[in-house]
């Protein structure tokens, strides 16, 4: 059976729900390093603060949503629409909600937007996520640039 997945935009009260789902993204790195816990949080609660600030402050007219499954916090999704691409900054689905279909249902409604408008959808990819790379890759995306020293893939949807 399919999640039913909705989407509500970011308030001020969610930061800490952020935070969790930023720090979800990382717990495989954070596995390797020798810090202790609490030196893991303070890197992640930094580093989280510091992609907010970075994507709010270079998209502007952003939007920021929280992922709902079911009714229940799941995830985010950053999507910003330019004259001629709509670009996803950043999804993050957590570890808990993962496996179930949300990406790629989220994926879909944004090839349906991006059909609607007549652009391409785009994201940025690290070259090093092999399973999200699969994941776009299964919904139609090709690697169209390297960029940043080679670290990123710019993936592309251009529709069928």
């Amino acid at each position: 059976m399919m999640p039913t997945i909705e989407l509500r935009p970011v308030v001020e009260t969610d930061d800490a729900f952020l935070a969790s789902v930023y720090a979800g993204t990382r717990e495989d790195e954070m596995a390797l390093v020798p810090w202790t816990e609490a030196e893991k949080s303070q890197f992640l609660e930094f580093q989280h603060r510091a992609q907010t600030h970075s994507y709010t402050s270079r998209f502007p007219d952003s939007e920021h949503h929280i992922v709902l499954v079911d009714g229940e916090p799941a995830g985010r999704i950053w999507v910003d629409e330019w004259e001629d691409e709509i670009r996803l900054l950043d999804i993050a689905i957590l570890p808990d909600f993962r496996r179930r279909g949300v990406g790629m249902i989220l994926l879909e409604r944004l090839q349906q937007r991006a059909r609607s408008a007549h652009k391409a959808l785009r994201h940025s990819v690290h070259t090093d996520n092999e399973e999200a790379i699969r994941l776009y890759q299964r919904a139609g995306f090709t690697i169209v640039e390297d960029y940043d020293f080679a670290t990123h893939h710019l993936m592309e949807w251009t529709g069928p």
